[in-house]
């Protein structure tokens, strides 16, 4: 055991401990959820540590020996090394200083031992002389969340590209099929199977743009700021040099903010991407639903697609097959919606000069990215690409519907379509077979006018070009 002090006191530490006295306060204090902080959020704070011993290597205020030290430090736990020791729970007290001097210290102990001292020699290199030098945690925590929001939200962009994709190939397979299309639940026209598909593509190809685009809220970033976005003790040269520095280690093209204590105490740039995951969340939603409606039954119900089946449905229904890939998108929305009610509450608490609850927003956001990320491949692989067409179906709700009855108000009049809709409830004879009886339209004319092509695109024809 090893004895560290802080401002409250003495504490023994495990020697094989690299963290030190300020993340062991943190680990009594904030045994919440038993979830560390996300490992993005950790490449992305030991990225900026290496960039600060860089940068003040650079202007010549750190040393090289001590600049080395930590630099090789930190390129070991971005290699993978050491990250057991990043413990402190993902929610806790202090606008995310437990997280910062959690990178501090593991960062500093192992930069001690490439210098050949033991963990806790201070002297060789110390958590926040070296380490954390010319920085605050509330200018780090908020560019480490930014960075690592800008990780998580690259792969979730592509997946929606791909949604898209399979989407738009199912629109293609199923072009000329035609069936009942609905509108509260209700026979309405008809339409192709296709174009629901593609009405859903297009939803989620404005989800793509959308969060592509939110990248760009996410690059300006308040490092450099210190405490307040003032910059105290921060020479201008490591603000400016520091700014490149992260641009070269992380590949993303980060701003420094004109105004750097707005980033500092405002955090309405997480409330905008999180209401973007919200608003794609709720497309997908409604896509798992409307798949679970079409594959309804499959044979007391709807019936007109099916859905791939992956797992048995039931442990006393033998035989049944349950949408549990839509059912598990549904989810993935529902908690999506409620870590975005959990970001807006959190944003919009805070006060001053700084939101002291970035780690809940971090928390949610990172969350509702990693879900998102993991649960769109699965809904493409296991679900949207073995879709296949009941035909059958499609064409038997069409058949036992009236809904080509629209399509002929133009022709006959919408009183005789309302005659026919009348007879056909109480005979069951075809929508055609009520027509010709009543020589409204002749066979020729009438399957001209029923044509798929006329039946689902904007109409030609115009009142009393068809007579019977």
């Amino acid at each position: 055991m090893r004895k560290e002090h802080d401002l409250i006191g003495e504490l023994e530490i495990e020697d094989t401990a690299y963290y030190g006295i300020h993340t062991l306060r943190a680990l009594q204090n904030f045994h919440i959820t038993a979830v560390a902080i996300h490992k993005e959020l950790v490449d992305a704070l030991v990225t900026i540590k290496k960039a600060a011993a860089i940068t003040n290597r650079n202007i010549g205020v750190l040393d090289e020996q001590t600049a080395e030290a930590i630099i090789i430090a930190c390129d070991e736990i971005l290699a993978g090394a050491l990250r057991d020791h990043f413990v402190v729970d993902c929610l806790q007290g202090g606008a995310g200083t437990s997280a910062n001097m959690n990178a501090n210290e593991v960062i500093a102990n192992r930069a001690i031992e490439h210098l050949g001292g033991k963990k806790g020699d201070y002297d060789l290199v110390h958590p926040l002389d070296h380490v954390n030098m010319h920085q605050s945690t509330n200018d780090v925590f908020p560019t480490a969340v930014r960075i690592a929001a800008i990780r998580l939200l690259k792969p979730v962009t592509e997946s929606f590209a791909d949604l898209q994709s399979a989407l738009q190939e199912k629109e293609e397979e199923f072009s000329r099929i035609i069936k009942v299309g609905r509108t509260q639940l209700q026979d309405a026209v008809p339409v192709t199977l296709g174009q629901e598909f593609g009405a859903w593509a297009q939803a989620i190809s404005r989800d793509r743009w959308r969060l592509y685009k939110a990248e760009e809220r996410l690059r300006q970033v308040n490092i450099g700021g210190t405490a307040v976005g003032t910059g105290l003790n921060a020479p201008r040269a490591y603000i400016f040099n520091m700014i490149e520095r992260l641009r070269d280690l992380t590949g993303i093209s980060l701003a420094r903010t004109d105004y750097m204590m707005d980033p500092t105490q405002n955090c309405d740039v997480f409330v905008e991407v999180s209401g973007l995951l919200k608003t794609a969340a709720v497309n997908l939603s409604k896509i798992a639903n409307d798949l679970r409606l079409l594959a309804s039954g499959p044979y007391a119900g709807i019936g007109e697609i099916t859905l791939p089946p992956v797992q048995a449905g039931s442990s006393i229904m033998p035989g049944k097959v349950n949408p549990v890939i839509p059912e598990a998108v549904n989810q993935v929305a529902f908690q999506i919606m409620a870590n975005d009610t959990a970001i807006t509450l959190a944003a919009m608490s805070g006060q001053l000069e700084l939101n002291a609850f970035l780690p809940v927003i971090a928390k949610n956001l990172f969350e509702a990215l990693d879900i998102l990320r993991n649960i769109l491949p699965i809904f493409i692989k296991r679900c949207i690409e073995g879709i296949a067409a009941n035909e059958r179906a499609c064409r038997q709700n069409l058949d036992n519907s009236t809904v080509m009855l629209t399509a002929l108000t133009t022709t006959i009049g919408y009183d005789n379509a309302t005659v026919a809709a009348l007879v056909f409830n109480e005979t069951g004879k075809s929508i055609k077979e009520i027509i010709i009886e009543n020589n409204w339209m002749d066979k020729d004319t009438l399957d001209e006018v029923l044509k798929p092509e006329r039946l689902t695109s904007p109409s030609s024809n115009k009142k009393g070009q068809y007579k019977s």
